[in-house]
């Protein structure tokens, strides 16, 4: 399962990169903001420094909704570094973009993903990652789990090679959860990964270990 933080916090990308576990970076419009990056030139300024941080794909967001408006930013975006992902809508014109981008060979992202259906015509497009958003979906009392095991499902029947990229993962136990569905990438805040680490009986048996270890000096 890859890791990927999502996250425009180059501090935070450090962080998940320094600790040997991270695979990738998804990005959008709202966390460009959330961390004072506007303006195309500063947007793209910033994608290209992820790209040295990290190692591995970098999804970067169209803000188009139209066919040809997608398939200039997307080039643009593209041309930046070979890391870099194009983000489609999951709307016709992103359909038709992916279909486009995935046959010169450039990787996609078709994002904003909500049912199996939406799933099956990216897959078919020739996305490289569909990105189906499971702690939306939670937050309207929908299983969005159930929607990750449904597309699993689906992918495996036909051998799709679209990747499964969990989204709007919230906490430690999203990330358990998608990885014994067989999701094949998960992102979230760093927060999310973090939270792997932790266990009480890990914590209450070093402090032993340590104590027991001062006791003989």
């Amino acid at each position: 399962m890859k890791f990927f933080i999502d996250t425009a916090n180059l501090e935070q990308i450090k962080e998940a990169q320094a600790l040997g576990v991270l695979d990738g970076v998804t990005t959008n419009p709202s966390l460009m903001a959330k961390e004072g990056i506007t303006g195309q030139d500063n947007i793209i300024n910033h994608y290209k420094a992820i790209c040295e941080l990290v190692d591995g794909d970098v999804s970067a967001e169209v803000i188009s909704t139209d066919f040809d408006g997608m398939v200039k930013e997307g080039e643009a975006l593209a041309a930046l570094n070979p890391q870099i992902v194009v983000k489609l809508p999951m709307i016709k014109d992103g359909v038709k973009a992916c279909k486009y981008f995935s046959s010169k060979g450039i990787k996609t992202n078709v994002t904003l993903v909500f049912s199996v259906g939406q799933a099956l015509l990216a897959a078919k497009a020739g996305a490289t990652y569909v990105s189906p958003f499971l702690g939306r979906l939670d937050d309207i009392s929908t299983d969005g789990l159930n929607l990750i095991d449904e597309i699993r499902t689906v992918y495996d029947n036909f051998n799709f090679e679209t990747q499964i990229l969990a989204a709007s993962v919230r906490n430690t136990m999203h990330v358990v959860n998608c990885a014994k569905l067989g999701s094949d990438v998960m992102t979230g805040p760093l927060s999310a990964i973090e939270g792997l680490l932790k266990h009480p009986l890990t914590d209450s048996g070093l402090a032993k270990f340590l104590a027991d270890y001062q006791k003989g000096n």
